[in-house]
């Protein structure tokens, strides 16, 4: 048994923080956010069953039902993805 056991080190982010990291997953660079691309973000976050949040982030934030998160809704996604762990300032 190993005599040191890493702890899982956790650092609150800002909003725009978290903002910025999910925008880096628009791969087509239209400002805006697919569920596949949802997907990707949250797997590589480290979240668990992400096709099933990204479905339910979608579902949740985009209030104009267009089937993309756009820069006026990630606010509400930001604020929905916190409750899987994503610490928000």
């Amino acid at each position: 048994m190993p005599w040191f056991i890493p702890r899982r080190v956790s650092h609150r982010l800002s909003e725009e923080q978290v903002k910025g990291m999910l925008m880096k997953y628009d791969k087509n660079k239209d400002g805006k956010l697919s569920k596949q691309e949802l997907r990707l973000a949250f797997k590589e976050m480290g979240l668990h069953f992400c096709r099933w949040k990204a479905g339910k982030a979608l579902r949740y934030a985009d209030k104009n039902g267009d089937g993309y998160i756009n820069e006026d809704e990630m606010s509400e996604l930001v604020q929905y993805a916190s409750r899987w762990g994503l610490s928000i300032s």
